[in-house]
């Protein structure tokens, strides 16, 4: 008798082991970017990085280079938890404010006044999905 309790307590922690580890993978895992929203944050972040513009993130302006490099490492790290489904989700998430401090970022261009980069970011969408013309 002792000898199968032993058995059976064995094939139990096996099975919640598997389940567990099942779970755990499941929590983990994310899908990855759909190839066509991928596109689109691509072009974007050459669009930004190619405006010439200036990006304010907590009240210190970066080149539009270093905003690139900022907003992707912010999509990298979004990438490794959930799955972005939509360049304006990327926007939300990863490009329109400081995940430290909850501020707004800001694109300023030129002399013209500065504008929230969410604002920002979807205008330069809209000239993206025009087509051709608008691209970089």
């Amino acid at each position: 008798m002792n000898l199968r309790w032993t058995r059976h307590k064995v094939e139990m922690k096996q099975i919640l082991s598997a389940l567990l580890l099942s779970l755990l993978a499941s929590l983990t895992v994310a899908s990855p970017t759909s190839a066509p929203v991928r596109a689109e944050i691509d072009a974007l972040l050459a669009r930004l990085q190619c405006s010439g513009c200036q990006f304010d993130r907590n009240g210190s302006w970066y080149s539009a280079a270093e905003a690139k490099d900022h907003v992707l490492r912010k999509l990298e790290y979004i990438e490794g938890s959930s799955t972005v489904r939509s360049t304006e989700q990327f926007i939300e998430l990863a490009a329109s404010r400081s995940s430290f401090s909850g501020k707004p970022y800001h694109v300023k261009c030129g002399t013209e006044a500065a504008v929230e980069s969410q604002q920002w970011l979807s205008e330069q969408l809209v000239v993206i999905r025009a087509g051709p013309k608008g691209k970089p």
